[in-house]
């Protein structure tokens, strides 16, 4: 039987499925035609900026790092350009131990280098180059280059390096750069400044480098860089250029510094001149000091440990971070505070048989039978402990901290420098709150307000803030904010701007008795009897002065003897000044670690400093058994020779008896 189709019904069926067939055509280049433009004219932007990042780089250009001068331009802190050779771990091809050893075939990569760089590793992010070798020479520059190609992930970088001229010469001043660490480069990120950064590879660390970071570094360049397929610089689009950083001009004379620093020699201790009218810091001294250039390229282990584990601390930045008991260089503003206060007039004098009873209690003054007849001007020429005995007794504690308070002490002065100590000026409320674990010492006692009145006791300052209450003194009651950088140089404009244009407050004082305070101190060092008078001698100006002797650990009422005890347990030698009395243009606090009395080994350095800042004149080297560097601190025969005193701890015990025998003090 023949089938007959049916024509119309498969023609309808054809027709359907090419309708359905030119649909899906027409819907397929639809999609596509749409797609073309939401990429073309909707992402235009977009794509159009990356397409162009792969062919454009944009190549931050690191600025000049700002000079650091004294004030009187000899430099400090600079720059210099080298090659070095470094590695970013995430381009390597082959394990780094590898690639380290075939470079040596190539430079000499010594032990040293290779530790640092394995330190610096563990610190970087592993897409950051890290620095293997430095100062390239450049042979070795010509024989890696030769070799390049076999080394993907290894380049020579030309990098500018700081440099330190003049070694340890102001070290805790200047402070250092490094590497920046993944902690730092964290913070830089999360920064407002982040963008000024990138290709920055060195922040300061410490000293004014870290405090005037954001002055020093300058403001980053850019260049848009036309690239090939494979990576390379065809050629610059466009450029920015960096704008250096600022140059930081000191109040520091680095002749004074040199001159004080010699002076210290071995010994351990503190230096602060200041100018009382500027705030000028004029010298800063820590001793001992450390080599600043160490910590450039990142500091070897072997001598991280030296300065690290030393007994001498040279890492520690005394003047800022040290505190100690200012001894009787307290007794001028004692004297003050008793004019000023209505608690003595300045003819008011006592017998001193040689020691104050309160309470059934003897403190014994340092002069065994006493210095005989002492008013107040003679109290602080001869340093006569039983008066000031009998002046903080009716003054009282919360008076005395009063009064000192506007001076400086138990406050930050606010220098220019990070870690500034705050030191302790007691008080019946500060005592309260630091043994409040301990309710038995909370209590203020008579032999606490004794102590205090001699330098001894809770008082404990450091050397800035001793400083900064003679400037204050010698400057009539006038605050200048003690600062190390005088002026800030633009990098791009060369303007200047002053730090401490202005005063910061003045303290209430009678001139009067400024005046007599002052006539006093020039009695130390010019009166017979005077405690300072042996090392001022024919000195050319007048100085006004103050010794002090200040114990460093309780004896527990046993009679003091610097050859019975440890080195480092004698007493410390303190001495303040400013000059020329009548109109002073420096004033000074130093502190001499476990050396004895400081009339015998503090005045001198004082004098020493005083006459090259005041007449030009340096002192002869000095001998291989006076303290010259390499040598070790003497115990000279005056510094050995005793009178009988009560000893007590620098603070009193918890739970000490109602009367705390002081420590007395020798000049």
């Amino acid at each position: 039987m023949t089938e007959i189709k049916d024509s119309d019904r498969e023609i309808h069926r054809f027709r359907l499925r090419l309708t359905v067939l030119v649909v899906m055509v027409f819907l397929c280049f639809g999609a596509l035609v749409a797609r073309f433009v939401w990429l073309q004219v909707v992402q235009h932007d977009k794509y159009h900026a990356q397409a162009e990042d792969n062919r454009i780089a944009l190549v931050p250009i690191v600025p000049n790092r700002g000079l650091i001068v004294d004030r009187n331009g000899v430099v400090l802190a600079r720059n210099y350009s080298a090659y070095t050779l470094e590695i970013t771990p995430s381009k390597l091809q082959a394990s780094m131990d590898s690639v380290i050893d075939e470079l040596a075939r190539l430079v000499s990569i010594e032990p040293k280098d290779r530790k640092r760089f394995k330190r610096l590793l563990e610190e970087s992010r592993s897409f950051a180059s890290v620095p293997l070798r430095t100062r390239l020479t450049d042979d070795e520059v010509a024989r890696f280059t030769a070799q390049r190609f076999r080394f993907p992930g290894v380049e020579v970088q030309a990098r500018l390096f700081r440099q330190y001229p003049l070694g340890e010469i102001a070290s805790h001043v200047v402070g250092y750069i490094g590497r920046i660490n993944t902690r730092e480069a964290e913070a830089i990120e999360e920064g407002d400044d982040a963008a000024n950064y990138n290709g920055t590879d060195y922040i300061g660390k410490e000293g004014l480098e870290k405090k005037y970071e954001r002055y020093l570094h300058g403001t980053t360049g850019y260049e848009e860089v036309e690239r090939s397929a494979g990576g390379r610089a065809i050629r610059t689009l466009s450029r920015r250029p960096p704008v250096p950083g600022s140059n930081l001009i000191l109040s520091v004379d680095i002749e004074l510094q040199k001159v004080v620093e010699e002076a210290f020699g071995d010994q351990r201790g503190a230096f602060v001149a200041i100018d009382p009218e500027t705030g000028d810091v004029l010298a800063y001294v820590s001793r001992p000091g450390f080599d600043p250039n160490l910590f450039v390229d990142g500091i070897d282990s072997q001598s991280w440990n030296e300065l690290n584990t030393s007994l001498d601390k040279p890492l520690m930045n005394r003047p800022l971070s040290g505190t100690y008991p200012p001894g009787s260089t307290f007794k001028p503003f004692m004297a003050l505070a008793a004019l000023e206060l209505g608690k003595r007039s300045k003819s008011h004098g006592i017998m001193d048989p040689g020691f104050f009873t309160l309470g059934g209690h003897r403190f014994n003054d340092d002069v065994k039978g006493g210095h005989g007849y002492v008013d107040l001007h003679r109290s602080v020429v001869v340093s006569c402990d039983t008066y000031y005995y009998q002046l903080g007794n009716d003054l009282g504690i919360d008076a005395i901290h009063d009064f000192m308070a506007p001076f400086g002490f138990g406050s930050q002065t606010g220098i220019d420098l990070e870690h500034e100590k705050v030191g302790v000026l007691p008080s019946k409320e500060w005592k309260a709150e630091r043994f409040k674990k301990n309710r038995a010492a909370q209590k203020w006692v008579g032999g606490d307000t004794i102590s205090i009145s001699i330098g001894q006791g809770f008082n404990n300052y450091t050397i800035i803030q001793l400083a900064h209450a003679v400037a204050n003194l010698a400057n009539n009651g006038i605050v200048m904010k003690p600062h190390l950088v005088k002026l800030i140089e633009d990098g791009a404009t060369r303007q200047r701007t002053l730090t401490v244009p202005k005063e910061s407050r003045r303290i209430p004082l009678k001139q009067e008795n400024i005046d007599f305070i002052k006539q006093a101190m020039v009695g130390v060092t010019t009166e017979a009897g005077g405690t300072g008078a042996r090392a001022f001698a024919n000195a050319g100006y007048v100085a006004a002065g103050k010794t002090g002797t200040a114990q460093v650990i309780g004896l527990k009422g046993g009679k003091y003897n610097a050859h019975a005890i440890d080195e480092r347990h004698r007493d410390n030698a303190l001495f303040t000044a400013f000059a020329p009395a009548d109109k002073p243009r420096i004033a000074i606090a130093l502190v001499v670690e476990n050396a004895g009395f400081g009339a015998a080994t503090a005045a001198p350095i004082a004098r020493k400093a005083l006459d090259y800042y005041l007449l030009g004149k340096r002192p002869p080297p000095p001998k291989p058994d006076e303290g010259a560097p390499g040598a070790k601190p003497v115990v000279t025969a005056a510094a050995v020779k005793q009178a009988p005193r009560a000893a007590a701890p620098a603070a009193p015990a918890a739970g000490s008896a109602a009367l705390t025998a002081p420590a007395t003090t020798k000049e």
